[in-house]
């Protein structure tokens, strides 16, 4: 049985670094194999978990597209199976974790059939692990075109402004509006040096928003970013590190390991 995990959220707001916090905690636990997915086109998962990345999906989409406009596509070779080797070969394997970018969106001229059968290709790659973690795009595009699989949790993380807790609203909104199926769905703020102000403990109660938790601006997570070292290495008297692990033992997951605890879908 797979857990998915996914996390959203505007730019800028910390969701990449605690994408890969969540994968750490995961490693640390021994709940491997983990099949990362980046689905945010803007977002560097690979560079967080110390991870060399060489194509992503986008990249096989295209070049697929671009061979079958030009008949180029190998004789005798199944569009399905050409595919699902390429997207096979583009997985980054690390230690406990493996890695899949989405790479870039689907275009207006991009090959319909060729979308198709990447979707159904990555959720047969994704019924071969027991946890999933999804690092996406604030429009929730991956999700609600069924590229991944129906999602147990969903992060959505916001900093500590008033703006930040109604972009998270809009995303919360867009659940209702999704065919993949979230069980349940936490707001997270991100980086909120002074915790909450009477604004935005409003602001998340009129965005109808499940606050999960409120993490610290951890100066360790900037030196790291700065110089260009993995967030996967923060040491364990990160402020950042000790807390959302703590947030994230409150959580329906057995991270022993050994078993999965799933959310139900509501």
């Amino acid at each position: 049985m797979t857990v998915t995990f996914a996390v959203a959220g505007k730019g800028g707001t910390g969701k990449t670094t605690l994408t890969g916090l969540l994968i750490r905690r995961l490693v640390e636990a021994q709940a491997s194999p983990i099949l990362a997915i980046d689905a945010d086109p803007a977002s560097n998962l690979n560079t967080v978990l110390g991870l060399e990345l060489e194509k992503t999906v986008g990249d096989v989409r295209e070049e697929t597209s671009e061979k079958a406009r030009a008949n180029l596509l190998e004789a005798g070779i199944a569009k399905r199976d050409l595919l699902d080797y390429e997207i096979n070969s583009s997985l980054v394997e690390g230690v406990g974790v493996d890695l899949l970018a989405m790479g870039r969106p689907e275009g207006a001229g991009c090959y319909c059939a060729a979308n198709n059968m990447l979707r159904a290709i990555i959720d047969t790659i994704a019924e071969g692990y027991p946890w999933v973690v999804i690092d996406n795009e604030a429009g929730l595009e991956h999700l609600s075109r069924r590229t991944t699989r129906d999602v147990d949790i969903l992060f959505i993380v916001s900093d500590a402004s008033v703006r930040g807790i109604t972009t998270a609203g809009r995303v919360r909104a867009v659940l209702d509006e999704l065919q993949t199926k979230v069980g349940r769905h936490y707001l997270i703020v991100n980086r909120a040096a002074y915790g909450l102000t009477p604004e935005l403990e409003k602001a998340i109660e009129e965005q109808r928003l499940n606050l999960l938790a409120v993490l610290p601006d951890d100066p360790l997570v900037a030196a790291f970013d700065a110089s260009g070292r993995p967030i996967f290495e923060l040491p364990e008297e990160s402020e950042l590190k000790t807390e959302y692990y703590r947030v994230l033992e409150t959580l329906p997951i057995d991270f022993s390991g050994k078993e999965a605890a799933r959310a139900d879908h509501r």
